[in-house]
């Protein structure tokens, strides 16, 4: 969870260097549309170290910067150790997000621990092996990825799992949860579909299950051993104010909405480009992967410069620049919607979000969204 006191405009929760965009899997909901072979203008080791130099600027307060390496597969780069101690020795929280492959065994684990690394992420789709490699277009990719995660347990390394939210996966949601706990992950991390790169091809759930789905994991998270959160569904926050207000009557809707921890806010939701921020393969500096509209590039500026000072991040840290139903929301402050969501579906990262179901007391604005499906959510017994 992200610190209440962090002020993302001046750093954001999360740093996400894409490493590289090579992997040998081909997923069916791939953002990088990822390739067998590395490119050839990747950011060098020594271009990787200046970045991590600069990430660990973000921190100098004393909290340091959280960076994720990720891809592609980050282990396709033979300097991945080397880099994760850099940034270590940096200021930075180093975490790594590599494909459920071969080359991500128990020694080069060990060996990632020893450097620093303080998180694995590992990705299941499935909760089994049938469905979880037909997703990710591989046989054989679903045992890679438990074994890396009951490898990472004997080693002490932190596990969270990541799940992609679609038509093709949503029924294997209650499978999952019971393979997370099993695995003894601390985090669930639980993304919901936006359609850029091969993604595009695949089916978005409708808004009205979307919903369902969030209450639902609302459910999981006040059981399970291990902490929920959703990426690119910040209207999850929404949904457990709503149930926290259910919970202790609250009924005044001018009330400021408040977090779960009972903290009062102007803005508490990460977004792209607000307390999130993405360097791509050959250094381009996004809001989000998945809002590909490049900020600037690190090869000439600093990441710590373009965060805090682009005309596109800040547009994007002023919730009340937003338009449509997302502008008029009195839940912006703590959601804020996917902007990455809205820039696939319009062109516009100040759009609405098509994938939430609320609509604001009063507004009377078009309600976007993609096509509805009509199929229930199964609770997950």
């Amino acid at each position: 969870m992200r610190p209440t006191d962090l002020d993302t405009d001046r750093r954001p929760f999360v740093l996400v260097w894409e490493v590289t965009q090579a992997c040998d899997l081909a997923c069916d909901h791939c953002r990088a549309d990822a390739t067998p072979e590395r490119h050839p203008q990747e950011l060098s080791t020594g271009e990787g170290k200046a970045l991590l130099d600069e990430a660990g600027r973000f921190g100098a307060d004393g909290d340091d910067q959280l960076v994720v390496l990720s891809g592609g597969d980050p282990m396709k780069r033979p300097d991945i150790p080397e880099l994760v101690r850099y940034g270590t020795n940096a200021g930075c929280r180093m975490t790594l997000t590599p494909s459920g492959t071969d080359g991500l065994d128990r020694e080069m684990l060990a060996i990632l621990h020893g450097r620093g690394l303080q998180r694995l992420a590992l990705s299941l789709d499935g909760g089994d092996a049938a469905s979880h490699d037909a997703f990710r277009g591989e046989a054989g990719s679903f045992e890679t990825t438990v074994r890396a995660a009951e490898h990472a347990r004997e080693l002490g390394l932190p596990l969270q799992v990541n799940t992609t939210v679609c038509a093709q996966t949503v029924d294997q949601l209650p499978a999952i949860r019971e393979l997370v706990r099993e695995l003894g992950a601390v985090l669930w991390s639980v993304f919901f579909l936006v359609p850029v790169g091969r993604g595009t091809a695949l089916d978005s759930i409708s808004p009205e299950r979307a919903e369902r789905v969030m209450n639902w994991l609302h459910d999981v998270n006040d059981d399970a051993p291990f902490a929920v959160k959703t990426t690119e569904a910040p209207s999850y926050r929404r949904v457990a104010i709503q149930r926290l207000r259910e919970r202790v009557g609250e009924s005044d809707r001018q009330t400021p909405p408040t977090t779960p921890n009972g903290a009062m806010e102007r803005r508490t939701g990460i977004v792209a480009g607000d307390g999130f921020a993405f360097v791509s393969h050959v250094g381009e500096v996004y809001p989000s992967g998945f809002l590909p509209e490049s900020a600037g590039t690190v090869r000439e500026e600093s990441v710590v410069d373009i965060y805090r000072e682009s005309e596109l991040f800040r547009r994007l840290r002023d919730r009340d620049a937003l338009s449509g139903k997302c502008g008029a929301c009195e839940f912006r402050g703590v959601c804020g919607g996917s902007r990455s969501r809205a820039y696939a579906h319009t062109g516009d990262p100040l759009a609405s979000d098509p994938l939430c179901s609320y609509v604001p007391e009063g507004y009377d604005g078009p309600l976007p969204g993609p096509e509805h499906e009509s199929v229930d959510f199964a609770s997950g017994d």
